[in-house]
């Protein structure tokens, strides 16, 4: 009887909620303002606001820190985040399987990432990828940029998946975009630059200590736009690895700007990190393949191009 008692309302809890408001929700957390989420979703301001305030009063929790410019995630909204994200691309997987050629593809891809692409976009795509085309080889290298470059011109690689925006000569190559990622400032809760109204502009953020990222070319492509405003920032510490980036950042010892395909709201210790939108918009990190201009991939490659440049686009 005690046992029929707790699991009913969870399952009425269930019913309760919808794919719409699922979908609205990871707007939401995706972009950081009701305001794009509606844009995004062609709906107006208020189906976001009231599709958040109902799975917030149906949980019993708070999803997001209102912010005097946006929205962050709670660490109860960004475990919902990802499990909306597993669920949502699971319906989408759902819908777009049985419009698939009925002939099966077999083959295998070989292709390489670069270190943030590998780590913080792919596993997830290939995962749903290799249920959708179980005879399907991957063979994935992980490598840096120019050594990327060089093997898919050298016909060594299908492809590669980079941040575009890095590419010497881009003209070089044959290139379809992914993604883009926005960049804003991460800071510890109650630093100076999180209070007020204002939003952080970069002449703000040079007056405090700068954790620099350098994986990936992260500080060349950094101090780039910080040059583009005549401007440097004061760089405390440098470090290739974003665990510990977010461990210093958490911990006070200086503030950094990085996009939001690589955030979280917490340390590795659990501490909290915050993020906030600019003053002045600076270039979003551009995620997305690359091949060479002369050579027609495979059927098996071009069925894993096909479905990220589908995956990406859902999300």
């Amino acid at each position: 009887m005690g046992k029929e008692q707790v699991g009913a309302p969870r399952q009425s809890l269930a019913k309760e909620i919808t794919l719409r408001q699922m979908r609205y929700f990871r707007a939401a957390a995706a972009t950081g303002q009701f305001s794009m989420a509606a844009t995004e979703e062609h709906v107006s301001q208020s189906a976001i606001t009231n599709a958040v305030l109902s799975l917030e009063a149906l949980l019993g929790v708070r999803l997001f820190d209102r912010l005097p410019h946006g929205v962050a995630l709670t660490a109860e909204g960004n475990q919902l985040y990802q499990h909306v994200t597993r669920i949502l691309e699971s319906v989408e997987d759902a819908v777009r399987e049985p419009r698939q050629r009925l002939d099966r593809i077999e083959g295998s891809v070989r292709f390489a990432a670069s270190y943030t692409v590998l780590g913080y976009l792919l596993p997830g795509l290939l995962a749903r990828f290799r249920h959708q085309y179980p005879e399907v080889e991957l063979d994935l290298l992980d490598m840096h940029r120019k050594d990327i470059e060089t093997a898919v011109l050298d016909g060594e690689l299908d492809f590669g998946i980079v941040l575009l925006s890095n590419v010497e000569r881009p003209q070089r190559f044959a290139r379809r975009s992914l993604i883009r990622s926005r960049r804003q400032l991460w800071a510890p809760p109650g630093h100076p630059l999180l209070v007020g109204s204002e939003a952080p502009s970069l002449r703000d953020i040079a007056a405090w200590p700068y954790i620099l990222l350098t994986v990936d070319e992260g500080e060349e492509s950094t101090l780039r736009y910080w040059r583009s405003a005549r401007l440097r920032p004061d760089v405390a510490f440098r470090t290739a690895s974003v665990e510990a980036l977010r461990g210093l950042v958490a911990h006070g010892f200086g503030i950094t700007v990085l996009s939001d395909m690589v955030f979280r709201p917490w340390s590795l210790e659990g501490k909290a990190i915050e993020a906030r939108p600019l003053a002045a918009a600076i270039p979003d990190m551009e995620v997305g393949l690359l091949w060479r201009r002369d050579a027609e991939p495979g059927r098996a490659a071009q069925a894993l191009c096909d479905f990220l440049v589908y995956a990406c686009g859902t999300r």
